[in-house]
């Protein structure tokens, strides 16, 4: 298991990846994970604040098979998406791994290095615009916590890197071990949210516009309430169009879009941490029926309410 870091990688996603796999080993991984931590010239990357880590080797001098590649990311991603050198070496070694994967910000190295052409991927959501700007060869979905696509992984914000390893883990020792694991860590197997990054309620400031900030407001508090968009517009006294083309301008979204947004994710809150029934949970969302609850998961996250609660409860 290789991990690629440089200077300014994120200390985080390199030991989510690192103490992840590490504490595998601690629990009966057999055979056991041999991580090596590498970078340009094998010389010491500094990560903030300052802090100075060794590594095991020089990246350009690694030799022989190797499972699984593993780009870190971090503030430095920039200045080693341009590094050619680096990129070669990235490319070198992801030619004969079983997998390659990245965290966070690294995707941007592997789509510099042409490993993500025509491939869907994630990356941490603030830099996932950014990532489709540079490169239109790679579908950019910023939603997930992390993607699989064929042979190569992307992952989200820094701590998604212990998902990512832990489900490396599953594949490779089986679930049981993989429970174990997340134990050790005292984290979820399968986090609550697995299919969105961050809640539409701290995704992103708050915005900028007083009225879209009432209006959004509103809807945190009151999910059971009639949202439509007639409804809103009237509350703060605009037209449907003009309240639309301000949540389009300050949200990217329209207001029915945020709704469903905000219903559908607090009824994933709901369903991790309590025990009320599906019924309760749609009324309580401003869902209504249990089936519109369930076309909106699947549309959202691609599984039913039911799925999501019994993957949280499986990973406890």
């Amino acid at each position: 298991m290789v991990v690629v870091a440089y200077d300014d990688a994120e200390l985080l996603d390199i030991a989510c990846v690192t103490s992840t796999l590490a504490t595998a080993n601690d629990r009966g991984a057999d055979p056991p994970y041999a991580v090596r931590l590498l970078s340009p010239g094998g010389r010491p990357v500094t990560c903030r604040p300052g802090l100075h880590l060794d590594v095991h080797g020089a990246l350009e001098r690694s030799v022989g098979e190797i499972d699984t590649l593993v780009v870190a990311g971090g503030y430095g991603h920039e200045r080693a998406a341009a590094d050619d050198v680096l990129l070669a070496h990235v490319r070198r070694l992801a030619r004969d791994a079983r997998r390659v994967a990245s965290v966070c910000t690294g995707a941007s190295v592997l789509a510099a290095a042409g490993l993500l052409d025509g491939r869907r991927a994630t990356t941490h959501w603030h830099f996932a615009g950014d990532l489709a700007r540079a490169h239109p060869a790679v579908t950019v979905d910023p939603d997930p916590i992390f993607v699989r696509d064929g042979a190569v992984a992307t992952s989200a914000g820094v701590t998604s890197a212990l998902d990512l390893t832990l489900s490396f883990v599953e594949e490779d020792h089986g679930p049981a071990l993989a429970r174990r694991v997340a134990r050790s860590l005292v984290t979820y197997l399968q986090r609550p949210g697995t299919q969105a990054q961050m809640s539409v309620h701290v995704a992103a400031p708050p915005p900028a516009n007083d009225l879209v900030r009432t209006v959004v407001d509103h809807v945190a508090g009151h999910l059971d309430d009639d949202l439509g968009a007639a409804a809103l517009a009237g509350r703060v006294g605009v037209s449907e169009r003009h309240l639309t083309r301000l949540f389009r301008a300050h949200l990217g979204r329209s207001p029915a879009e945020h709704v469903r947004r905000a219903r559908t994710e607090a009824a994933a809150h709901l369903l991790a941490t309590t025990d009320l029934p599906l019924p309760r949970v749609a009324a309580r969302c401003g869902f209504g029926t249990t089936e519109t609850l369930r076309t909106a998961f699947l549309r959202a996250y691609g599984r039913t309410p039911t799925e999501h609660r019994r993957a949280f409860v499986t990973s406890r």
